[in-house]
Protein backbone atom coordinates (compact mmCIF):
# COMPACT_ATOMS: atom_id res chain seq x y z
CA UNK A 1 0.00 0.00 0.00
CA UNK A 2 1.19 3.38 -0.98
CA UNK A 3 1.97 5.65 2.31
CA UNK A 4 0.08 8.99 1.85
CA UNK A 5 3.18 11.72 2.27
CA UNK A 6 2.43 15.64 3.20
CA UNK A 7 5.13 17.21 0.94
CA UNK A 8 6.44 20.61 2.38
CA UNK A 9 9.38 22.95 1.51
CA UNK A 10 12.18 23.58 3.66
CA UNK A 11 11.64 26.84 4.37
CA UNK A 12 8.11 26.29 6.03
CA UNK A 13 9.82 23.72 7.83
CA UNK A 14 12.21 25.92 9.25
CA UNK A 15 9.80 29.01 9.76
CA UNK A 16 7.56 26.90 11.52
CA UNK A 17 10.21 25.35 13.91
CA UNK A 18 11.55 28.49 14.93
CA UNK A 19 8.32 29.89 15.22
CA UNK A 20 7.39 27.17 17.64
CA UNK A 21 10.92 27.57 19.27
CA UNK A 22 10.06 31.17 19.96
CA UNK A 23 6.93 30.98 20.99
CA UNK A 24 7.96 28.18 23.50
CA UNK A 25 10.65 30.57 24.53
CA UNK A 26 8.75 34.15 24.40
CA UNK A 27 5.64 32.45 27.01
CA UNK A 28 8.13 30.47 29.33
CA UNK A 29 9.54 34.24 29.43
CA UNK A 30 6.25 35.65 29.85
CA UNK A 31 5.49 33.59 32.62
CA UNK A 32 8.70 34.04 34.68
CA UNK A 33 8.57 38.05 33.99
CA UNK A 34 4.71 37.76 35.17
CA UNK A 35 5.31 35.78 37.77
CA UNK A 36 8.55 37.75 39.56
CA UNK A 37 6.49 41.06 38.99
CA UNK A 38 3.25 40.08 40.77
CA UNK A 39 5.70 38.43 43.35
CA UNK A 40 7.51 41.70 43.65
CA UNK A 41 4.52 44.26 43.59
CA UNK A 42 2.22 41.66 46.81
CA UNK A 43 5.72 41.81 48.51
CA UNK A 44 6.01 45.34 48.44
CA UNK A 45 2.13 45.84 49.36
CA UNK A 46 3.09 43.37 52.39
CA UNK A 47 5.33 45.55 53.57
CA UNK A 48 3.45 48.99 52.84
CA UNK A 49 0.25 46.78 54.90
CA UNK A 50 2.40 46.07 57.80
CA UNK A 51 4.04 49.57 58.12
CA UNK A 52 0.21 51.29 57.87
CA UNK A 53 -0.23 48.65 60.82
CA UNK A 54 2.32 49.80 63.11
CA UNK A 55 1.47 53.10 62.91
CA UNK A 56 -1.98 53.05 63.78
CA UNK A 57 -0.75 50.09 66.27
CA UNK A 58 1.08 53.55 67.79
CA UNK A 59 -2.13 55.73 67.25
CA UNK A 60 -4.26 52.70 69.41
CA UNK A 61 -1.61 52.43 72.54
CA UNK A 62 -2.04 56.27 72.71
CA UNK A 63 -5.91 56.91 72.29
CA UNK A 64 -7.22 52.78 72.95
CA UNK A 65 -9.33 53.32 69.34
CA UNK A 66 -8.71 51.62 66.47
CA UNK A 67 -7.88 53.97 63.20
CA UNK A 68 -6.91 54.01 59.91
CA UNK A 69 -9.35 51.22 58.94
CA UNK A 70 -7.89 48.61 61.59
CA UNK A 71 -9.66 46.31 63.70
CA UNK A 72 -9.58 44.56 67.28
CA UNK A 73 -9.61 40.77 67.10
CA UNK A 74 -11.52 40.77 63.54
CA UNK A 75 -13.52 37.58 63.40
CA UNK A 76 -12.59 37.25 59.66
CA UNK A 77 -9.15 37.10 60.46
CA UNK A 78 -7.30 34.23 58.43
CA UNK A 79 -6.24 31.35 60.17
CA UNK A 80 -2.91 31.31 59.42
CA UNK A 81 -2.48 34.96 61.05
CA UNK A 82 -4.55 33.51 64.31
CA UNK A 83 -1.46 30.97 64.89
CA UNK A 84 0.87 33.86 64.26
CA UNK A 85 -0.82 35.74 66.97
CA UNK A 86 -1.22 33.51 69.04
CA UNK A 87 2.81 32.64 68.68
CA UNK A 88 2.69 36.45 69.53
CA UNK A 89 4.40 37.29 65.92
CA UNK A 90 3.28 39.98 63.60
CA UNK A 91 2.76 38.99 60.35
CA UNK A 92 1.04 39.36 56.58
CA UNK A 93 -0.74 37.25 54.30
CA UNK A 94 -2.13 37.72 51.18
CA UNK A 95 -5.50 36.10 50.51
CA UNK A 96 -7.13 35.46 46.90
CA UNK A 97 -10.06 37.69 46.47
CA UNK A 98 -12.83 37.76 44.14
CA UNK A 99 -12.23 38.33 40.29
CA UNK A 100 -8.37 37.61 41.33
CA UNK A 101 -7.94 40.89 43.28
CA UNK A 102 -5.33 39.62 46.05
CA UNK A 103 -6.67 41.01 49.81
CA UNK A 104 -3.94 41.98 51.98
CA UNK A 105 -3.82 41.28 55.51
CA UNK A 106 -1.52 42.37 58.42
CA UNK A 107 -1.76 41.85 61.92
CA UNK A 108 -0.20 42.71 65.47
CA UNK A 109 -0.55 41.25 68.87
CA UNK A 110 -1.02 43.70 71.60
CA UNK A 111 0.13 43.57 74.97
CA UNK A 112 -3.70 43.14 76.60
CA UNK A 113 -4.20 39.41 74.74
CA UNK A 114 -5.99 41.41 71.43
CA UNK A 115 -5.10 41.77 68.10
CA UNK A 116 -4.91 44.58 65.77
CA UNK A 117 -5.50 43.80 62.09
CA UNK A 118 -5.36 45.79 58.97
CA UNK A 119 -7.52 44.17 55.82
CA UNK A 120 -7.64 45.79 52.15
CA UNK A 121 -7.27 45.20 48.90
CA UNK A 122 -4.41 44.75 46.78
CA UNK A 123 -4.19 48.39 45.33
CA UNK A 124 -5.80 49.48 41.66
CA UNK A 125 -2.80 50.88 40.95
CA UNK A 126 -0.87 48.01 41.32
CA UNK A 127 -3.60 45.62 39.17
CA UNK A 128 -3.58 48.23 36.39
CA UNK A 129 0.33 47.94 36.09
CA UNK A 130 -0.19 44.16 36.62
CA UNK A 131 -2.67 44.49 33.33
CA UNK A 132 -0.40 46.61 31.55
CA UNK A 133 2.63 44.01 32.13
CA UNK A 134 0.04 41.39 30.89
CA UNK A 135 -0.53 43.06 27.53
CA UNK A 136 2.97 43.65 26.76
CA UNK A 137 3.87 40.53 27.52
CA UNK A 138 1.35 39.34 25.00
CA UNK A 139 2.13 42.13 22.42
CA UNK A 140 5.73 41.02 22.85
CA UNK A 141 5.64 37.40 22.31
CA UNK A 142 3.00 37.66 19.23
CA UNK A 143 5.89 39.86 17.77
CA UNK A 144 9.08 37.63 18.43
CA UNK A 145 6.56 34.58 16.79
CA UNK A 146 6.28 36.50 13.95
CA UNK A 147 9.62 37.95 14.12
CA UNK A 148 10.77 34.28 14.46
CA UNK A 149 8.36 32.99 11.07
CA UNK A 150 10.02 36.18 9.14
CA UNK A 151 13.64 34.72 10.05
CA UNK A 152 12.51 31.38 9.02
CA UNK A 153 11.27 32.31 5.78
CA UNK A 154 14.64 34.27 5.36
CA UNK A 155 16.85 31.54 6.48
CA UNK A 156 14.63 28.72 4.75
CA UNK A 157 14.09 30.56 1.98
CA UNK A 158 17.92 31.30 1.00
CA UNK A 159 18.41 27.18 1.84
CA UNK A 160 15.49 26.35 -0.14
CA UNK A 161 16.68 28.43 -3.26
CA UNK A 162 20.16 26.72 -3.36
CA UNK A 163 18.76 23.18 -3.05
CA UNK A 164 16.93 24.40 -5.90
CA UNK A 165 19.27 25.68 -7.44
CA UNK A 166 21.19 22.60 -6.99
CA UNK A 167 19.08 19.71 -8.31
CA UNK A 168 18.20 21.78 -11.24
CA UNK A 169 22.11 21.72 -11.95
CA UNK A 170 21.96 18.13 -11.31
CA UNK A 171 18.87 17.85 -13.64
CA UNK A 172 20.66 19.09 -16.23
CA UNK A 173 23.67 16.86 -15.73
CA UNK A 174 21.01 14.25 -15.81
CA UNK A 175 19.86 15.17 -19.32
CA UNK A 176 23.52 15.01 -20.45
CA UNK A 177 25.09 18.47 -19.99
CA UNK A 178 28.53 17.33 -18.67
CA UNK A 179 29.77 20.86 -18.75
CA UNK A 180 27.51 21.97 -16.05
CA UNK A 181 28.89 22.29 -12.78
CA UNK A 182 26.20 22.14 -9.67
CA UNK A 183 28.74 24.11 -7.59
CA UNK A 184 29.35 26.96 -9.76
CA UNK A 185 25.13 26.98 -9.96
CA UNK A 186 24.77 27.00 -6.30
CA UNK A 187 27.24 29.85 -5.61
CA UNK A 188 26.68 32.39 -2.69
CA UNK A 189 28.90 34.16 -0.15
CA UNK A 190 27.52 31.96 2.46
CA UNK A 191 28.76 28.36 2.66
CA UNK A 192 26.95 25.35 4.08
CA UNK A 193 25.76 21.66 3.61
CA UNK A 194 24.73 22.61 -0.17
CA UNK A 195 28.20 23.26 -1.07
CA UNK A 196 29.51 19.89 0.41
CA UNK A 197 26.22 18.33 -1.77
CA UNK A 198 27.21 20.12 -4.42
CA UNK A 199 30.77 18.88 -4.56
CA UNK A 200 30.18 15.41 -3.82
CA UNK A 201 27.15 16.07 -7.09
CA UNK A 202 30.35 17.62 -8.81
CA UNK A 203 32.60 14.71 -8.31
CA UNK A 204 30.35 12.19 -8.87
CA UNK A 205 29.53 13.66 -12.25
CA UNK A 206 33.41 13.81 -13.01
CA UNK A 207 33.91 9.87 -12.46
CA UNK A 208 30.79 9.13 -14.81
CA UNK A 209 31.74 10.73 -17.00
CA UNK A 210 35.60 9.27 -17.13
CA UNK A 211 33.73 6.01 -17.38
CA UNK A 212 31.63 6.46 -19.74
CA UNK A 213 34.49 8.49 -21.78
CA UNK A 214 36.34 5.45 -21.50
CA UNK A 215 33.71 3.04 -22.29
CA UNK A 216 33.19 5.16 -25.37
CA UNK A 217 36.81 5.27 -26.45
CA UNK A 218 37.33 1.32 -25.81
CA UNK A 219 34.04 0.68 -27.91
CA UNK A 220 35.36 3.08 -30.46
CA UNK A 221 38.68 1.22 -31.09
CA UNK A 222 37.25 -1.68 -30.61
CA UNK A 223 34.97 -1.30 -33.74
CA UNK A 224 37.93 0.91 -35.29
CA UNK A 225 39.93 -2.51 -34.89
CA UNK A 226 37.33 -4.87 -36.28
CA UNK A 227 36.34 -2.46 -39.59
CA UNK A 228 39.79 -3.81 -41.39
CA UNK A 229 38.83 -7.39 -41.02
CA UNK A 230 35.17 -7.27 -41.85
CA UNK A 231 36.05 -4.97 -44.87
CA UNK A 232 38.63 -7.97 -45.77
CA UNK A 233 36.07 -10.56 -44.94
CA UNK A 234 33.48 -9.32 -47.08
CA UNK A 235 35.85 -9.00 -50.00
CA UNK A 236 37.02 -12.47 -49.59
CA UNK A 237 33.13 -13.33 -49.68
CA UNK A 238 32.69 -11.98 -52.87
CA UNK A 239 35.60 -14.67 -54.20
CA UNK A 240 33.93 -17.46 -52.74
CA UNK A 241 32.12 -19.43 -55.46
CA UNK A 242 28.12 -19.15 -55.49
CA UNK A 243 26.35 -21.41 -53.50
CA UNK A 244 24.44 -21.66 -50.33
CA UNK A 245 27.66 -21.18 -47.67
CA UNK A 246 28.56 -18.04 -49.61
CA UNK A 247 25.63 -16.56 -49.21
CA UNK A 248 25.38 -17.50 -45.56
CA UNK A 249 29.03 -16.19 -45.00
CA UNK A 250 27.99 -13.23 -47.18
CA UNK A 251 25.37 -12.57 -45.08
CA UNK A 252 26.63 -12.97 -41.43
CA UNK A 253 29.69 -10.58 -42.69
CA UNK A 254 27.55 -7.66 -43.61
CA UNK A 255 25.42 -8.34 -40.75
CA UNK A 256 29.10 -7.80 -38.69
CA UNK A 257 30.01 -5.11 -40.78
CA UNK A 258 26.79 -2.63 -39.61
CA UNK A 259 26.80 -4.16 -36.36
CA UNK A 260 30.38 -2.43 -36.66
CA UNK A 261 29.29 0.68 -38.19
CA UNK A 262 26.58 1.25 -35.55
CA UNK A 263 28.81 0.80 -32.75
CA UNK A 264 31.07 3.50 -34.67
CA UNK A 265 27.98 5.50 -34.88
CA UNK A 266 27.05 5.24 -31.77
CA UNK A 267 30.75 6.31 -30.01
CA UNK A 268 30.38 9.11 -32.43
CA UNK A 269 27.02 10.08 -30.40
CA UNK A 270 28.13 9.98 -27.37
CA UNK A 271 31.12 11.71 -27.63
CA UNK A 272 28.93 15.48 -28.62
CA UNK A 273 30.99 16.55 -31.73
CA UNK A 274 28.15 15.46 -33.84
CA UNK A 275 27.09 18.66 -35.72
CA UNK A 276 23.96 19.87 -37.83
CA UNK A 277 24.20 20.52 -41.67
CA UNK A 278 21.22 22.53 -41.86
CA UNK A 279 18.94 22.85 -44.93
CA UNK A 280 15.40 24.19 -45.35
CA UNK A 281 13.09 21.22 -46.36
CA UNK A 282 9.73 20.83 -46.78
CA UNK A 283 9.44 17.80 -44.02
CA UNK A 284 5.86 16.15 -45.91
CA UNK A 285 7.38 16.06 -48.76
CA UNK A 286 10.67 14.74 -47.81
CA UNK A 287 9.00 12.05 -45.07
CA UNK A 288 7.01 10.93 -48.39
CA UNK A 289 9.97 10.55 -50.57
CA UNK A 290 12.24 8.86 -47.86
CA UNK A 291 10.02 6.13 -47.02
CA UNK A 292 8.72 5.37 -50.44
CA UNK A 293 12.70 4.64 -50.72
CA UNK A 294 13.01 2.70 -47.72
CA UNK A 295 9.91 0.57 -48.09
CA UNK A 296 7.30 1.65 -50.45
CA UNK A 297 4.50 -0.45 -49.03
CA UNK A 298 4.17 1.91 -46.46
CA UNK A 299 1.53 4.92 -46.90
CA UNK A 300 2.33 8.23 -45.53
CA UNK A 301 -0.47 10.79 -44.77
CA UNK A 302 0.59 14.42 -44.72
CA UNK A 303 -1.99 16.46 -42.71
CA UNK A 304 -0.33 19.51 -43.25
CA UNK A 305 3.21 20.60 -44.86
CA UNK A 306 6.06 22.64 -43.20
CA UNK A 307 8.85 23.75 -43.73
CA UNK A 308 11.44 23.24 -41.45
CA UNK A 309 15.67 23.79 -40.75
CA UNK A 310 17.42 20.87 -40.16
CA UNK A 311 19.75 18.43 -41.12
CA UNK A 312 18.40 15.69 -44.31
CA UNK A 313 21.16 12.99 -44.03
CA UNK A 314 20.28 12.79 -39.90
CA UNK A 315 16.79 12.97 -40.22
CA UNK A 316 16.60 10.17 -43.06
CA UNK A 317 18.67 7.63 -40.32
CA UNK A 318 16.22 8.52 -38.01
CA UNK A 319 13.09 7.75 -40.08
CA UNK A 320 15.21 4.44 -41.53
CA UNK A 321 16.02 3.31 -37.94
CA UNK A 322 12.52 4.19 -36.25
CA UNK A 323 10.65 2.34 -39.86
CA UNK A 324 13.62 -0.78 -39.34
CA UNK A 325 12.43 -1.40 -35.89
CA UNK A 326 8.50 -1.20 -36.85
CA UNK A 327 9.41 -3.88 -39.25
CA UNK A 328 11.11 -6.38 -36.99
CA UNK A 329 9.13 -5.79 -33.86
CA UNK A 330 5.66 -4.68 -35.31
CA UNK A 331 2.87 -5.52 -36.99
CA UNK A 332 1.58 -4.30 -40.57
CA UNK A 333 -0.06 -1.65 -41.23
CA UNK A 334 3.17 0.26 -40.45
CA UNK A 335 1.72 4.59 -40.60
CA UNK A 336 3.39 7.69 -41.07
CA UNK A 337 1.62 10.52 -40.51
CA UNK A 338 3.55 14.25 -40.95
CA UNK A 339 1.57 17.14 -39.21
CA UNK A 340 3.53 20.27 -39.06
CA UNK A 341 6.92 19.77 -37.59
CA UNK A 342 5.67 16.54 -35.84
CA UNK A 343 6.57 12.79 -37.53
CA UNK A 344 4.64 10.34 -36.10
CA UNK A 345 5.83 6.29 -37.05
CA UNK A 346 2.85 3.86 -36.03
CA UNK A 347 2.63 0.13 -36.13
CA UNK A 348 -0.13 -2.65 -34.77
CA UNK A 349 2.66 -5.16 -33.08
CA UNK A 350 2.84 -5.95 -29.91
CA UNK A 351 3.84 -2.02 -28.32
CA UNK A 352 6.99 -1.16 -26.95
CA UNK A 353 8.68 -3.02 -23.80
CA UNK A 354 7.78 -1.27 -20.63
CA UNK A 355 11.54 -0.67 -19.53
CA UNK A 356 12.02 0.75 -23.23
CA UNK A 357 8.95 3.68 -22.25
CA UNK A 358 10.79 3.89 -18.55
CA UNK A 359 13.80 4.24 -19.36
CA UNK A 360 14.26 5.19 -23.26
CA UNK A 361 16.51 2.99 -25.66
CA UNK A 362 19.41 1.22 -24.94
CA UNK A 363 21.97 -0.50 -26.58
CA UNK A 364 22.10 -3.75 -26.96
CA UNK A 365 18.97 -4.10 -24.85
CA UNK A 366 15.99 -5.66 -27.83
CA UNK A 367 13.76 -5.60 -24.73
CA UNK A 368 10.99 -8.34 -24.23
CA UNK A 369 11.25 -11.70 -26.13
CA UNK A 370 7.79 -11.50 -27.44
CA UNK A 371 8.86 -7.87 -29.62
CA UNK A 372 12.24 -8.64 -30.32
CA UNK A 373 13.41 -11.78 -30.42
CA UNK A 374 16.79 -10.60 -32.80
CA UNK A 375 18.82 -8.07 -33.26
CA UNK A 376 21.72 -5.70 -31.26
CA UNK A 377 19.54 -2.80 -30.32
CA UNK A 378 21.50 -0.11 -31.55
CA UNK A 379 18.70 1.19 -34.01
CA UNK A 380 16.36 3.36 -31.42
CA UNK A 381 19.44 4.29 -29.68
CA UNK A 382 20.91 5.79 -32.96
CA UNK A 383 17.34 7.55 -33.82
CA UNK A 384 17.22 9.19 -30.31
CA UNK A 385 21.00 10.03 -30.86
CA UNK A 386 20.67 11.76 -34.14
CA UNK A 387 17.66 13.34 -32.86
CA UNK A 388 18.94 15.50 -30.13
CA UNK A 389 21.76 16.25 -32.77
CA UNK A 390 19.02 17.51 -34.56
CA UNK A 391 18.04 19.35 -31.84
CA UNK A 392 14.63 17.41 -31.70
CA UNK A 393 12.83 15.37 -29.22
CA UNK A 394 11.87 11.70 -29.97
CA UNK A 395 9.31 9.91 -28.10
CA UNK A 396 7.88 6.17 -27.46
CA UNK A 397 4.79 5.16 -26.19
CA UNK A 398 1.99 2.33 -26.79
CA UNK A 399 -1.34 2.89 -28.69
CA UNK A 400 -3.00 1.33 -25.34
CA UNK A 401 -1.72 2.56 -22.05
CA UNK A 402 1.02 0.25 -20.31
CA UNK A 403 -1.30 -1.32 -17.13
CA UNK A 404 -4.34 -1.76 -18.57
CA UNK A 405 -6.38 -4.45 -20.21
CA UNK A 406 -4.75 -5.29 -23.67
CA UNK A 407 -1.62 -3.24 -23.30
CA UNK A 408 0.37 -3.27 -26.09
CA UNK A 409 -2.12 -4.29 -28.60
CA UNK A 410 -3.06 -1.41 -30.43
CA UNK A 411 0.78 -1.12 -31.62
CA UNK A 412 3.84 1.11 -30.98
CA UNK A 413 3.80 4.64 -31.57
CA UNK A 414 7.01 6.74 -31.90
CA UNK A 415 7.18 10.26 -32.15
CA UNK A 416 9.80 12.73 -33.76
CA UNK A 417 9.07 16.23 -32.59
CA UNK A 418 11.70 18.86 -34.68
CA UNK A 419 12.40 22.21 -33.26
CA UNK A 420 10.65 25.75 -34.68
CA UNK A 421 13.86 27.09 -34.86
CA UNK A 422 17.56 25.14 -35.64
CA UNK A 423 19.23 24.07 -32.91
CA UNK A 424 22.22 26.00 -31.50
CA UNK A 425 24.08 23.44 -29.46
CA UNK A 426 23.77 19.40 -29.63
CA UNK A 427 21.50 18.03 -26.95
CA UNK A 428 18.63 21.12 -27.07
CA UNK A 429 15.21 19.91 -25.87
CA UNK A 430 12.19 21.60 -27.66
CA UNK A 431 8.92 21.87 -25.53
CA UNK A 432 6.29 20.74 -28.10
CA UNK A 433 3.37 22.96 -29.33
CA UNK A 434 -0.31 22.59 -28.72
CA UNK A 435 -1.41 21.04 -31.92
CA UNK A 436 1.66 18.34 -30.75
CA UNK A 437 -0.22 17.82 -27.64
CA UNK A 438 -3.15 17.37 -29.62
CA UNK A 439 -1.69 14.43 -32.04
CA UNK A 440 -0.67 12.59 -28.62
CA UNK A 441 -3.84 12.35 -27.89
CA UNK A 442 -5.06 10.31 -30.97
Amino acid sequence: MKRLALRTGVRWKISIAIAAVSALVAVALSLVVHNSARVSMLDNAREVQLERLLFAQRMYDSTKEAKFGTKVDDPNLPRSLERKMAQGRRATYVQEGENGVPDVWAAVPLSNGTVLSLHSKFADRSNTIMKDLDRSLIIGSVSVVFGGCALGVLVGGQLSRRLRKAAAAAGRVAQGHTDVRVGEAVGGVVRDETDELARAVDALTDALNERIEAERRVTADIAHELRTPVTGLLTAAELLPPGRPTELVRDRAQAMRTLVEDVLEVARLDSASERAELQEIALGEFVARRVATLDPGIEVQVVHDSWVSTDPRRLERILGNLLANAAKHGGTPVEVTVEGRVVRIRDHGPGFPEALLREGPSRFRTGATDRAGYGHGLGLTIAAGQSRVLGARLTFRNATPAGSPGSGAGGAIAVLWLPEHAPTNTGSFPMPLLQDLEDLKD
